[in-house]
């Protein structure tokens, strides 16, 4: 913190000489800024303050977006009830609408982890949205009677609305591209189980062999389950567009005129072009989190899910001669700075360490959210964190993993056949004929002798070549077969 402290006040410091500094002041004094800044004082005071996580809010250009598209709303219906004049209202839209295409992003500013229930985050857009407005106006930075932060930009609301609003749309449009990604990764397995859909393997349970199966069935499988987890995370999305605009300080709209809870909420809607409806009780949706633990829920529940199939492809790659080989996995790299040749399954392994990042993510806002007290929430900068980085991660791994491993996997398809012909799995064929305790002994003494099950039945006369070559044929032994008694 002294070290961010004494950056300030030198980048301040070298601007002296040119004249490029101006002054501005809060409820707690004066302080003096870069004269370029399009943040202020109180976003100045958060930066000092918060030197916490690293990440700043500019990170993530989804929540930089809902906040414009929220200040943006809030100036149109102002103007519409006649609580803001009307060229003060067309500059904040104008400065709005210049976030949204990425312009003066480099200015938000403050750390995504803060005190204060997100108000530094608040301040910082009102500053940044009231500065640009000042200039559209044709007014210098800092001019604020013409154009205030607070009693303009702010305008009928609070904190205690824009945050959680602006939180649940940066999440909901983050929740798109995570969806997205995910969906891409569906299809590249897709892809691969109709490619490997004629290799024959062996299936396995706890580990052990259990009966076959081909590697397209196992592929398919997992692209099932990135389905789910696909479908999960866009109905629970839609939970995050019943938002508390209006609510201003704890529910009750106090500060705002009559009928702007409702239109805020209409023009959010309109210039969004999402179906964003006012949440059932103000109140309540000022002070209750849970709609961020549900989010945050389906986000752990596709993290599962992904490492799973990661732990999967790490066993079916192992080797490659001592492992189970039974797929190749892209070289991506050299696996070690000892040991020549080795390469290891990177891609897998750095997204299986983003699931479990995104398992304890889930951890935290599950605790923040139960640490809501009467009319608010003050944690709702570290969900805010937790479920944005969570997304972003999320998105990254899907990308990672479909274009720089996925789509390279090939299969040793021989390899594979052979361990099913030498499998003690396919004496489980044989129940049905021959019931389960003479199989069980044939098993048993193929294991004893390492002999085959194969040729143990025909030793032992309980069937003949012709009945145990269709009975253990690979192919028709990975779907159910029509019995007779």
């Amino acid at each position: 913190m002294r070290v961010v402290s004494a950056q300030l006040s030198a980048a301040i410091a070298a601007q002296q000489p040119l004249g490029g500094i101006r002054t501005e002041h809060d409820s707690l004094g004066t302080r003096e800024l870069p004269a370029e800044a399009y943040y202020g004082v109180q976003t100045l005071r958060a930066v000092e303050n918060f030197q916490i996580s690293g990440i700043k809010l500019r990170k993530f250009g989804h929540l930089v977006n809902a906040l414009a598209h929220v200040k943006k709303a809030a100036a149109l219906a102002n103007a519409e009830l006649g609580a803001l004049a009307q060229p003060k209202a067309d500059a904040i839209v104008a400065a709005c609408d210049e976030l949204l295409t990425g312009h003066l992003r480099e200015n938000f500013i403050v750390d995504m982890v803060q005190g204060g229930a997100g108000t530094s985050t608040n301040m910082n857009a009102n500053e940044v949205i009231a500065n640009r407005g000042l200039e559209l106006m044709g007014h210098r930075k800092g001019e604020y009677r013409y154009l205030h932060p607070n009693d303009d930009v702010n305008r009928s609301q609070s904190t205690n609305d824009v945050y959680p609003t602006s939180v649940k749309l940066g999440v909901y449009l983050s929740l798109q591209d995570a969806s997205a990604a995910l969906g891409e990764l569906q299809n590249a397995l897709r892809a691969k189980a109709v490619e490997f859909s004629d290799v024959i393997k062996m299936g396995r349970t706890q580990l052990q062999d259990a009966v076959p199966m081909t590697l397209g069935q196992e592929f398919g499988a997992y692209a099932v389950m990135i389905g789910e987890a696909v479908n999960h995370l866009q109905r629970i999305g839609g939970d995050l567009l019943a938002v508390n605009m209006g609510a201003t300080a704890i529910g009750t709209g106090i500060t705002s005129p009559p009928g702007y809870a409702d239109l805020v909420t209409v023009k959010l809607a309109e210039i969004t072009g999402l179906p964003i409806v006012q949440a059932e009780n103000l109140v309540e949706a000022t002070q209750d989190s849970g709609d961020f633990v549900a989010v945050s829920a389906t986000l752990k529940r596709a993290a599962v899910q992904l490492s799973k199939i990661c732990n999967d492809l790490r066993l079916l790659s192992s080797g490659p001669r001592a492992g189970l080989g039974e797929i190749n996995l892209p070289a991506m790299q050299p696996g070690s700075s000892i040991m020549p040749g080795k390469v290891n399954p990177v891609i897998p392994e750095v997204v299986s360490q983003v699931c479990f990042q995104l398992i304890g993510y889930d951890m935290t806002v599950t605790m923040a959210a139960e640490a809501s007290q009467l009319e608010l929430n003050m944690a709702e900068p570290i969900m805010a964190h937790d479920l944005m980085m969570g997304t972003m991660m999320l998105r990254n791994a899907a990308v990672t993993l479909t274009s720089r491993c996925i789509t390279g996997i090939t299969a040793n398809r021989e390899h594979c056949r052979d361990l099913v012909a030498h499998s003690i799995g396919l004496v489980t064929a044989l129940v049905p004929t021959l019931g389960y305790e003479q199989s069980a002994a044939i098993a048993k003494e193929a294991l004893e002798s390492g002999g085959s099950v194969y040729d143990l039945v025909l030793e032992r006369g309980a069937m003949t070549k012709a009945e145990l070559d269709d009975l253990l044929s690979p192919e028709k032994m990975t779907a159910p077969r029509s019995r007779r008694l």
